[in-house]
């Protein structure tokens, strides 16, 4: 018994023979366009092998090895698969996808788990890579600090500025994890099969099966427990105000998802959040840490870096917006259609930009620097701008959702360096 299975470049299940069926214990009308082939492989084997399967495949026109699969049932058995590139247009077009011929067999197959992708399964699991979202706000508001608020550098305290940037990281690796689970459980996640791979339809690690649902809720409260612990250190040592900013953040991050709120199904609310939890908030927070002073500035600083954050999930809900209307997730793009969106994305990168000469205008001296850091940043956001206007309802998007996230990430860290240089 054969299965025959086909996919486009991105894994989705295109066909699925009679053999798949009776292999796999799935109905084709389950999986054609539902699912993606990783769903009958153990998770730590789609991070550490199937990449380079499908790389080999493409380069040298097949690969063939042996391997394990799991079955809908969650038994697993060993087989042995040929995949080979498939191109539905014509080779001069270009590849379109992979088929694997599969077939079960008798011998034992082990797949040895390397410790990089036990590694790597963690990063996936948290979506630990995105922390320059939070992180790069807590830098600038040390920065700040550091720069334009103490008289002697010395008088920086180390010790709470790295408590206070390891808090905020774990509150949003926390907040991720329980993202992840609320959107599992109430089925936001298995409605969507038009995710952008690596870049929206949050980690998929419940699905790929690296952790359970119960194990993702107990990981997301545990991480927001160390994140909790930090901040009541800090409280003690610097006052009631840290509390109160820490829980801010903290509702705005558990809330983005979790019920009765829900504040991705808010119609802007669930943007408007985030772009205060990943700015404003943290840099106020860790100035208040730092020197026990709330300040307009200390909002401020941080709210060009937190609108382009805001981007970045306004991008990612592109693609999920179908899905997401599904399931009562009315965040912007399900509120006001892809088209129109378009020019929200742009309506935010521009607040960003006028915050960021606001800041300009307002620090003592002209930072020439950060007026620069601003243009730059304005003017790689116009240029994505442009092509999401080409490709908003096409899988081409997804070059801006890669673009979005690394225009937020180099204009924090150069503000950041603006800071540091004046």
């Amino acid at each position: 018994m054969k299965s025959v299975i086909t996919c486009d470049m991105e894994g989705r299940i295109e066909t699925f023979s009679k053999g798949a069926e009776e292999l796999f214990g799935y109905r084709a009308d389950e999986v054609i366009g539902k699912e993606r082939v990783s769903v009958f492989s153990p998770g730590e084997i789609v991070l550490q092998n199937v990449p380079l399967w499908l790389e080999e495949a493409s380069r040298e026109g097949e690969h063939v090895t042996k391997t394990k699969f799991v079955r809908r049932d969650g038994s697993t058995f060993n087989a042995r698969i040929r995949i080979t590139p498939t191109f539905a247009n014509g080779k001069s077009n270009g590849q379109t996808g992979y088929c694997g011929v599969t077939e079960a067999i008798g011998e034992e197959v082990e797949v040895p788990i390397r410790w990089s992708t036990k590694l790597i399964r963690i990063l996936a699991i948290t979506r630990l890579p995105f922390i320059s979202a939070v992180a790069m706000p807590a830098f600038i508001g040390g920065a700040y600090v550091y720069h334009y608020l103490l008289n002697r550098p010395e008088a920086f305290n180390w010790f709470h500025f790295t408590l206070a940037v390891f808090g905020v990281i774990l509150l949003h690796l926390g907040s991720n994890v329980i993202n992840d689970y609320f959107d599992v459980k109430d089925g936001t996640d298995s409605a969507n099969n038009d995710y952008f791979l690596q870049y929206s339809g949050g980690s998929r690690a419940v699905e790929l099966g690296l952790i359970t649902l119960e194990g993702t809720r107990r990981l997301g409260l545990s991480l927001i427990a160390g994140a909790t612990l930090i901040g009541l250190y800090l409280t003690v040592e610097t006052g009631f105000i840290t509390l109160l900013i820490g829980l801010a953040g903290l509702a705005l991050g558990y809330l983005y998802t979790a019920p009765p709120v829900r504040l991705v199904a808010r119609k802007g609310l669930g943007e408007l959040g985030i772009a205060l939890a990943f700015g404003p908030l943290v840099t106020a927070g860790v100035v208040y840490v730092l020197i026990q002073q709330l300040t307009p500035m200390a909002f401020l600083i941080g709210l060009p870096v937190g609108l382009l954050t805001a981007n970045i999930l306004l991008i990612n809900e592109f693609p999920d917006a179908a899905s997401d209307a599904t399931t009562g997730k009315n965040h912007l793009v399900v509120t006001f259609g892809k088209e129109k969106s378009t020019f929200i994305y742009l309506g935010i990168l521009l607040a960003s930009f006028i915050a960021n000469l606001a800041i300009v205008w307002l620090l003592p001296g002209l930072n020439v620097w950060l007026a620069v850091v601003s243009f730059l940043s304005v003017s790689a956001g116009l240029s994505i701008f442009r092509h999401i206007r080409r490709h908003y309802d096409s899988r081409e998007l997804v070059q801006s959702n890669k673009n979005t996230i690394a225009l937020s990430a180099l204009t924090g860290l150069l503000t950041v360096v603006a800071l540091i240089l004046s």
